[in-house]
């Protein structure tokens, strides 16, 4: 949800299609949006209330009807005030008549005090008789007003909806809520530590705080899984030039319509590119898509720019950019913590390592698909962050399903078991979603179960490579291949819900 708002002065329009700048409800963000992606509030509020369930969108409902709550109020007290300042008006004009009533009265005692025949007492008489003859300056001030020449009187505001500048929208329901408009003054920052080692902080190019200008740089895109699609789809709303591949073709045709282009084979994306993207299942597909046939290394030539957003270990990661960059090519790593509502919204994290000019070569592209991005260092580093977050969040959601099914066989309510978590230290949006998947019996994949354990399993070979223990990652891991065995690979990760009730 948005209202058009005026851009700064020094933020251009984007080339092409008519749009507008916005100002998104409930994140304060800001974004250029086509018009025809705009629609009116009030026509369209209920069609997209059913549509739209998540808290994300109901509080940028709440947003709007509070906005315009205070509009309704700011206009009732400015029509209160004009009314208590026409009291006021006749309230003084009465006083006036009031005063000049009594000044005749004592003008007329004091005439009677005087001699007949003085000037004085007679140019009282007439002072008081010419005032009472004479309109009050109030009065004329009133009759002068912009009301002689057909104008509303000032108290008479015209309604908010005839303003041009005043225009609620419903965005569809996969917009990002994009980008604020301040300038970007620094992508990175270093700290320099005592241990010698280099810790580059999250980069401030966030769609929070960070203003996009799409980078004139050729983009290319392989993959359009779940993660993949959101992220092509916030690089061509940004204003990107997108070439994308799948080994499905037909999930091309939907970035077609809106505007990307078609390549044949990864080769042809890469030659064609300055920058191309590829995020695919595991570390299988991520060598294939390189090595294969027709695959990303046969593109690749000097400077052309390669940035495998896959999750995989780091040995595979460490494998493809050695062969990249034999070639003349520019490697980063660049793997995403979310899910694909967050890669829809645009909304992901992203872990980056490897060539860190290719990092900042890709900011406006980082802005397009993430709230933040981290720069870790070389190639590797990322790889293994992705996967202790993923270890983390996997053995997490494991324990939610083990506590959901321990409240239901001890005959506790599961509901309440979740209405007491979101009200501890607990309380998250993971928390509150995958309990309500399990409680729903709606397992939609939002992250395929299939690739959570995949990532478990690489956590723990990640453990065994350097002799740590992860007990906990591997008792969740046996959990969720039981889950697979139960045909639950293609369900969301929360399915694994149904390996503790079989």
């Amino acid at each position: 949800m948005a209202a058009i708002v005026n851009p700064p002065k020094d933020l251009k329009k984007p080339r092409g299609k008519k749009c507008f700048f916005v100002k998104f409800f409930g994140t304060e963000d800001h974004a250029w949006i086509k018009v025809e992606q705009l629609k009116p509030y009030h026509p369209h509020k209920e069609e997209m209330i059913k549509i739209n369930k998540g808290k994300r969108f109901q509080q940028a409902v709440d947003a709007v009807e509070e906005f315009l709550r205070k509009t309704k109020g700011k206009d009732q007290a400015s029509s209160h005030n004009s009314t208590e300042e026409k009291n006021r008006r006749n309230s003084s004009e009465e006083r006036g008549k009031q005063s000049a009533g009594e000044e005749k009265r004592k003008a007329s005692l004091s005439e009677g005090k005087v001699k007949k025949g003085t000037g004085e007492g007679k140019k009282r008489v007439s002072s008081v008789s010419s005032e009472r003859g004479s309109k009050s300056p109030l009065k004329r001030a009133q009759d002068q007003s912009p009301r002689k020449r057909g104008r509303p009187p000032k108290d008479e505001k015209p309604a908010k909806d005839s303003d041009p500048h005043f225009h609620h929208f419903l965005l569809s329901q996969t917009e990002k809520p994009a980008v604020c408009y301040q300038a970007i003054t620094k992508k990175l920052k270093v700290c320099e530590e005592e241990t010698g080692s280099t810790s580059i902080q999250a980069a401030d190019s966030t769609a929070v705080n960070g203003s996009i200008t799409p980078t004139d740089k050729k983009i290319g895109f392989l993959g359009l899984g779940l993660m993949g699609s959101g992220i092509v789809s916030n690089l061509l709303k940004m204003g990107h030039t997108v070439t994308v591949w799948n080994r499905t073709a037909e999930k091309c045709d939907l970035f077609i319509q809106e505007g990307a282009r078609l390549g044949r084979t990864p080769a042809e994306v890469v030659s064609t590119c300055d920058i191309t993207f590829a995020c695919v299942s595991d570390p299988k597909a991520a060598k294939d898509l390189v090595l294969g046939p027709s695959g990303v290394l046969q593109g690749i030539r000097p400077g052309k720019c390669y940035v495998d957003m896959s999750t995989v270990d780091a040995d595979t990661v460490t494998e493809l950019a050695q062969v990249i960059v034999s070639r003349g090519g520019r490697f980063l790593e660049a793997p995403v913590s979310g899910n694909q509502q967050l890669s829809n919204d645009g909304m992901l994290v992203i872990l980056a390592a490897g060539d860190r000019g290719l990092y900042e070569d890709c900011s406006s592209c980082f802005q397009a698909m993430g709230k933040t991005s981290f720069f870790l260092g070389e190639v590797g580093n990322a790889a293994k962050m992705m996967l202790i977050v993923n270890m983390v969040q996997g053995s997490f959601m494991a324990t939610i399903a083990e506590g959901l099914t321990l409240a239901q066989v001890t005959g506790q309510s599961q509901q309440t078991l979740l209405d007491i978590l979101n009200q501890g230290q607990l309380a998250s949006i993971f928390l509150d979603q995958k309990c309500q998947n399990i409680l729903q019996g709606n397992f939609k994949p939002d992250f395929y179960l299939k690739y959570i354990q995949k990532d478990l399993r690489l956590a723990i070979a990640l453990g065994d490579s350097v002799n740590h223990p992860t007990p906990m990652a591997a008792a969740a891991n046996e959990v969720y291949k039981r889950a697979k065995a139960l045909d639950q690979s293609d369900n969301d990760m929360s399915a694994v819900y149904r390996a503790y009730i079989h």
